[in-house]
């Protein structure tokens, strides 16, 4: 399993115990609502599955978590710190009102003037604003993503129109 295939969950904060219990870090909103079976951890770059005995939903963003095999606390030690994935079979699809600006990484980012740029590969938010980034005739450009630039947002096509300042592409590509 590839990490493109899957969808960051969290990860393993502590142990718990002696028995191999671990606290997992769940930054991931409605967890509980997708019937777990098998993890995947990344342990040096690798996914590595495990299956799930059991999970508790303790709190808002703290699970318990037991997994097969992991039965002492020095085997959990080794997990500690760790991201825990899905694969993306299990993501939920959202609704169209849980649309964010967030979402649009992965959309194809379309000027008004100069046509198609390229796929947003990032966004990147910061206290004022969202920035998405694409790469354009080999270079990352990035702009801002508010409702001035944005012009309409096609969610079926994975397409976004925006409409850049003049001179904004200017800047990188010189």
């Amino acid at each position: 399993m590839k990490v493109e295939d899957c969808f960051r969950v969290g990860s393993i904060l502590k142990t718990k115990g002696l028995k191999g219990e671990m606290q997992l870090y769940v930054d991931f909103d409605n967890l509980g609502d997708i019937s777990i079976s098998n993890i995947f951890i990344d342990i040096a770059g690798k996914l590595v599955p495990y299956f799930v005995e059991s999970i508790k939903y303790a709190q808002k963003n703290v699970a318990y978590l037991y997994l097969e095999d992991i039965d002492t606390i020095e085997k959990a030690a080794v997990l500690v710190k760790k991201d825990v994935y899905l694969p993306n079979k299990l993501k939920p699809k959202k609704k169209k009102s849980d649309f964010t600006l967030k979402d649009l990484k992965g959309f194809t980012a379309v000027d008004e003037n100069e046509g198609e740029l390229g796929e947003i590969i990032a966004i990147h938010e910061y206290p004022q604003q969202l920035i998405a980034a694409v790469n354009y005739k080999n270079c990352e450009v990035l702009f801002p993503l508010n409702e001035e630039i944005i012009k309409g947002i096609d969610v079926v096509k994975e397409i976004v129109l925006i409409d850049l300042p003049e001179g904004l592409l200017d800047i990188y590509l010189e």
